[in-house]
């Protein structure tokens, strides 16, 4: 593979050492197959950020922690490259550690090994469980910032939480349901990926407070633990469906929309109203084929700005700009597609 990097640039990039990297590249065997994957890995981060290089800037590696549908970590993969160039003169270099489904022990083992690697910072997206907490004190402890993104982990030590305000982005759900929806009967379902990830649960609990108040006679049905992966979604959903013949529109909070749209023809159904989370290529293709009805969106390369210089605050290399607020929050139809969502899609 030809490339024009050190060794200990690939090394750096791939959190490995310069000897393995080196028996990698010369092809000397003794060396796993995913170790192989992580450095080749590494050479195609390394020609994905090289436009941003330049010489004098300061450099902050970055990695980025997130159990999440691959569907969303390339968008953030894509959200955070996009704004490289805004964070001139810093150069950023990132590492990615996406994982679509973890064990809490996997990904705190994760955590652990760049703790003692060494980075400049984590921006991380994981469930809000006691270990993972522990592994943000031991982060935070070995002098690496840590910044929640899109669900926080707010009894933990992280320097802040950069996202929307899921509360109200639930009842903003709410609001939009029960407008669209109006006097007409039916059951609402309510898909969640996995009740240990906090920005979910409070986005059911702002819309469970919120269409209570509104609508009392609604009866909600959830499904859960599908980790928002299309497989397991479709067959929560279809379970669902066949229990309950009067479910007529969904709350998304959690994704697999288009495996939740499958099970609903499959039984040759159609939900009146659907309301999603996040502009990924799976829900702008949905949104413009008007399969669903609304998405509530936030600008995911202003988060991943604001994740990075929250990042070079902690160093002392921008000066403080006080706390942090919550990112806006957007109602998406097909009429008020962002340029960039319309265009890919």
């Amino acid at each position: 593979m030809g490339h024009p990097y050190p060794i200990r640039e690939i090394a750096r990039q791939a959190g490995l050492s310069q000897a393995t990297v080196d028996r990698v590249l010369n092809q000397r065997g003794g060396v796993r197959e995913s170790t192989v994957r992580e450095v080749h890995q590494a050479i195609k981060d390394l020609d994905r950020q090289r436009t941003q290089v330049r010489i004098g800037g300061r450099t902050f590696m970055i990695d980025i922690v997130m159990q999440t549908p691959a569907r969303f970590s390339s968008a953030v993969r894509d959200a955070l490259e996009a704004e490289l160039p805004s964070l001139h003169p810093a150069v950023v270099r990132s590492r990615f550690h996406f994982r679509e489904a973890c064990p809490p022990a996997e990904l705190v083992g994760i955590l652990d090994r760049i703790a003692r690697r060494g980075s400049q910072g984590v921006i991380l997206k994981a469930p809000d469980l006691p270990e993972v907490t522990a592994a943000v004190s031991r982060l935070v402890a070995a002098g690496i910032p840590v910044v929640t993104l899109v669900t926080d982990l707010p009894a933990s030590q992280r320097s802040a939480y950069v996202g929307i305000d899921n509360r109200a982005a639930g009842a903003t759900a709410a609001y939009l349901l029960g407008q669209w929806l109006g006097d007409r009967p039916g059951h609402v379902l309510v898909t969640i990926s996995r009740g240990s990830f906090r920005n979910e649960e409070e986005r059911e609990m702002g819309f469970r407070s919120a269409l209570r108040t509104a609508r009392p006679e609604r009866t909600l049905v959830e499904v859960t633990d599908s980790d928002g992966l299309d497989a397991s979604q479709r067959d929560l959903v279809l379970a669902a469906l066949d229990r309950d013949p009067d479910i007529g529109a969904v709350y998304s909070i959690g994704g697999g929309n288009a495996a939740t749209l499958d099970a609903f023809k499959t039984l040759g159904r159609e939900p009146a109203v659907f309301i999603a989370h996040d502009l990924d290529q799976d829900n702008t293709r949905l949104l413009r084929e008007r399969r669903i009805s609304a998405v509530l969106h936030h600008d995911l390369r202003q988060d991943m700005r604001r994740a990075c210089q929250t990042v070079m605050r902690a160093h002392g290399a921008l000066p403080d700009e006080g706390p942090h607020l919550p990112s806006p929050i957007q109602v998406v139809t097909p009429f008020n597609m962002p340029p960039e969502a319309a265009a890919e899609s």
